[in-house]
C-alpha cells in the first residue's frame, strides 16, 4: 500500500492503532496528541508532531482516530470529516468478515474478531482482540468492544455503546446508545440508553449522562 497515515491519539490504543497499520502496510509517518508533555517525544519510534489541527493532517494520505474513549473519538472523527481527511481503518489480517457484512470507515479490530454474516458496523467502532460479532446484528457509529465480548445473532447496539471485556448478549437484546455493559457481564434483557448494567444476568444500576 505505502499510504502515508498520522494516528490521532499517542495513547495506548494509538499504539495498537500504529502496529495494525503497519501490518497491512500502511507508513504511519506521525502522531497528534493534545497533550503537550507528548510533543516531540517519539511513540513505536515516531514521532508526535503536535497538537491535533488540520494543517498536519494535509500533509499525510489519510488517518484515523486512535482514542479508546466513545465520546472524544466520536469528536475528532467528526473533525476529520469536517477537513475532508481520508479516513482509513486498522485491520488485523486474522480478522474474519463473512458475507454481507457492511463495515463503516475508521473501524479497527485486532486479532481473532469474527464479524459473522449479514452484520452491520458502524463509523469508528473499535473490535478489541477476540471479540465475536454474531449474524445480523447492528452496531452504531463510535462503539467499543472490550477483549472476547460476544454479541449473538440478531442484537442492535446503539451508537457510543461500550461492551465490557468478556459480556456476553444473548440473540435478540437491544442496547441503547451510549450503554455500558460491565466486563463479564451477561445481558439476557433489553439495556435502555445511557445505562449502566453489571452482572450475571447484567441489571442496570446506573443512569449515565448522555
Amino acid at each position: 500500500m505505502g499510504e502515508r497515515i498520522i494516528i490521532l491519539g499517542a495513547g495506548g490504543h494509538g499504539k495498537e492503532v500504529c502496529v495494525l497499520l503497519q501490518i497491512n502496510g500502511f507508513k504511519v509517518i506521525g502522531f497528534l496528541d493534545d497533550d503537550p508533555s507528548l510533543r516531540g517525544t517519539r511513540v513505536l519510534g515516531i514521532l508526535v508532531l503536535g497538537p491535533i489541527t488540520k494543517e498536519p493532517l494535509l500533509k499525510a494520505d489519510g488517518a484515523i482516530v486512535g482514542i479508546g474513549n466513545n465520546k472524544v473519538r466520536r469528536s475528532f472523527f467528526a473533525k476529520l470529516r469536517s477537513w475532508g481527511v481520508p479516513i482509513v481503518s486498522a485491520i488485523h489480517p486474522s480478522v474474519f468478515i463473512s458475507q454481507e457484512v457492511r463495515l463503516g470507515q475508521g473501524l479497527m479490530a485486532q486479532p481473532g474478531v469474527v464479524i459473522n454474516v449479514s452484520s452491520t458496523v458502524g463509523d469508528d467502532v473499535i473490535f478489541t482482540t477476540g471479540v465475536i460479532i454474531g449474524h445480523d446484528v447492528s452496531i452504531g457509529d463510535h462503539a467499543f468492544f472490550g477483549p472476547n465480548a460476544s454479541v449473538c445473532g440478531d442484537v442492535e447496539i446503539g451508537p457510543l455503546a461500550f461492551i465490557g471485556a468478556g459480556a456476553t448478549v444473548i440473540p435478540g437484546i437491544k442496547i441503547g446508545e451510549g450503554a455500558v455493559i460491565g466486563a463479564g457481564a451477561v445481558v439476557v434483557e433489553d439495556i435502555p440508553p445511557y445505562s449502566l448494567a453489571v452482572g450475571v444476568p447484567a441489571r442496570v444500576i446506573k443512569k449515565l449522562g448522555p
